[in-house]
């Protein structure tokens, strides 16, 4: 496969508005961003992803868009953005846009206008159904609410949407919808952004049949429809081939035969991807569970197209939470978590604070939460009868909230984060858990971030390499080889809460990194080390 800059880079992830509030209303901005590049470009990133920052109800935290071509107030302006992209750029960083074209809000002028009745020019911009026997055409589910379908007085039909109420789906099947959007992407890759991060991409084609499912729960009929890998290729031929940039598609329900489909490079659509079989399927740390996902995947793209690597982002609880130890073993798990993200085959992606090893956080009433999605939820089970604690309790791991908890730049008020009042509670561990005291140390979170991030690119069997799982039964223990003409890698990592002896000969390879001062035969608890050899 031929070799391209998105495939050798690493992204850093910037949910903005938690990130660093320069002008003290609690929220972060698009200036906090131009502020802190030089600390991003100091990890080793390459390409910095921004959540949305587009004219938003804010309903969803900007996944709700009003207007494609305009910067929230909280955010700042298109000049900010401007600049944003400049200095990046003059640090030789890129920039990737989240693309979200699978539904607006419903305050865009679009869906105004489709609202006025069914003889509206832009009526069929979105997709609305007569009700059937007096109720909803059926028993779908959406991801935020108990129905996907929501009823509109004015007109007479149903409306639908995947997420929130007020996000109504955009209707692909319509041309002229399709054009306005090739438009918008057209705008913002001649304003010089380097790429698409492409929300929920796998939805914009829509069941044609109504009839209800069996598991509503169960939301893959939402996805992978017939008509999706049309759109896409089209979008690459109207848009994507005539500008060097990197797409990276959200693309749940999906296995890797499916999967390769998007990404395949003969096929033309999108260059990455994805997948949720681990943040989706895999709650807590199941060792055989991930084996298995990145053998399956491994092999399913292997000589078609690239994967992406990651364990927690803006929708998932943070990595060292749900999948290491954020007690006793905090530094060595997030080390030991970033080692498997960067040294296994993909591109590595950095959330915000996964740098320092941020924690989750559990707060003590549903009142503290801003997760539409679990607020929801939460009523809803709350109405079925369920004790209030019971609910909150079983919901509390997996909120969103967990990640989204301002980036914590200092031991000062609010973590530095802003001068204002924060719009989300800072996680009280700030004061021992920052980025001005991990800078401050050599065997730091961070510090390793930055090793890591180097051997990488000084190896290109780390980027495009064999991949071989030299122990797939293990329970705890994850060792594999990464190899390329004359180079091979050895990674050995013990991810658990006891010691084991290293289970392989290391004679023939020389320590190039490890996340514990350690230079016996047995591996300390959450112990992560890296050999190379030369092949001869």
């Amino acid at each position: 496969m031929k070799q391209t800059w998105w495939k050798e880079a690493v992204v850093y992830q910037v949910y903005w508005r938690s990130f660093f509030d320069t002008d003290g209303d609690g929220y972060g901005d698009l200036e906090g961003v131009r502020q802190k590049l030089p600390y991003i470009k100091e990890l080793g990133a390459d390409v910095v992803w921004l959540n949305p920052f587009y004219v938003s109800p804010d309903k969803d935290n900007g996944y709700d868009i009003a207007d494609y071509y305009g910067v929230m107030d909280r955010a700042g302006t298109m000049a900010d953005f401007e600049r944003l992209l400049t200095e990046a750029h003059a640090l030789g960083l890129k920039i990737i846009l989240d693309l979200v074209v699978n539904h607006t809000s419903n305050q865009h002028q679009w869906f105004l206008e489709s609202k006025k009745g069914k003889d509206s020019p832009k009526r069929d911009y979105y997709i609305w159904h007569d009700p059937v026997q007096g109720k909803a055409p059926n028993n779908w589910r959406s991801y935020f609410e108990p129905s996907c379908w929501e009823w509109d007085k004015h007109s007479g039909q149903y409306y639908y949407h995947s997420f929130a109420v007020e996000q109504p789906d955009l209707n692909w099947e319509n041309e002229e919808l399709r054009h306005e959007i090739y438009k918008m992407m057209r705008f913002w890759l001649d304003k010089g952004i380097d790429g698409f991060r492409m929300d929920v991409i796998n939805l914009l084609a829509k069941r044609k049949d109504l009839s209800d499912v069996e598991d509503p729960y169960n939301l893959s009929y939402l996805a992978n429809n017939p008509g999706i890998h049309e759109y896409l290729q089209e979008m690459h031929e109207e848009v994507l081939r005539h500008y060097d940039c990197m797409t990276v598609g959200e693309i749940p329900f999906v296995t890797p035969k499916e999967g390769a489909l998007y990404v395949d490079e003969e096929r033309h659509e999108l260059n990455t991807l994805f997948h949720f079989q681990i943040a989706d399927e895999m709650p807590t740390w199941d060792m055989l569970r991930f084996k298995e996902i990145q053998r399956d995947w491994y092999e399913g793209l292997k000589g078609k197209g690239w994967n992406s690597q990651f364990l927690n982002n803006h929708d998932h609880t943070r990595q060292v939470t749900r999948y290491g130890n954020d007690g006793e073993h905090r530094v060595a798990s997030a080390k030991l978590l970033a080692t498997l993200t960067h040294t296994l085959p993909g591109i590595p992606y950095i959330y915000q604070g996964e740098e320092i090893g941020m924690t989750g956080v559990t707060f003590d009433s549903i009142e503290d939460y801003q997760d539409i999605a679990m607020k929801n939820r939460y009523a809803e089970e709350v109405n079925k009868g369920r004790n209030e604690n019971d609910v909150l309790t079983s919901l509390q791991l997996l909120s969103r909230d967990n990640s989204r908890t301002p980036m914590q730049w200092n031991n000062k008020k609010e973590a530095g984060f802003t001068q204002g009042i924060p719009w989300m509670s800072v996680n009280k561990n700030y004061v021992e858990l920052n980025v001005e005291m991990d800078l401050q140390r050599e065997d730091s979170v961070f510090r390793y971030y930055q090793r890591l991030i180097q051997l990488r690119k000084s190896n290109e069997a780390l980027v495009y390499g064999e991949f071989k799982d030299l122990l797939p039964n293990d329970e705890t223990l994850h060792v594999y080889e990464r190899s390329l003409r004359e180079e091979q890698f050895l990674i050995i990592l013990n991810h658990s809460d006891d010691s084991h002896p290293i289970p392989v000969s290391t004679a023939c390879y020389n320590l190039v990194l490890q996340n514990l001062d350690n230079e016996t035969n047995q591996l300390r608890p959450y112990e992560a080390r890296i050999y190379k050899k030369t092949i001869k």
